[in-house]
């Protein structure tokens, strides 16, 4: 997750409160969803952004465990593409494990 993006992030859990911020990650590989999901709950574990030592405990999914809770049309014309060529369950499960381990909402 770059700089930017945590600085998002950080600000908005500070605006809205960090019960109240759900973060949506759409990573093409397990290692960076994870990445991206260990950075949002845990802290930024390269300890070079905003978030490092940072931990929000924020819930963290990734799109393709939300594929229920989108709206069909939007879902198939935004995911189903990559959905085909990703592997999915690696990616769904990197993200579980995260979320299981340090998400506290």
């Amino acid at each position: 997750m770059d700089l930017e993006n945590q600085k998002r992030v950080l600000e908005l859990s500070e605006k809205y409160g960090k019960e109240n911020v759900v973060v949506v990650l759409g990573s093409s590989e397990a290692e960076s969803a994870g990445l991206a999901a260990e950075t949002v709950a845990a802290g930024d574990p390269t300890y070079a952004g905003p978030l490092a030592g940072v931990p929000l405990g924020l819930a963290v999914y990734h799109i393709f465990e939300l594929k229920d809770e989108v709206d069909a049309d939007v879902y198939d014309e935004q995911c189903s593409m990559m959905e085909m060529v990703l592997d999915v369950d690696a990616i769904g499960s990197e993200v579980k494990a995260i979320r299981d381990e340090y998400s506290k909402f």
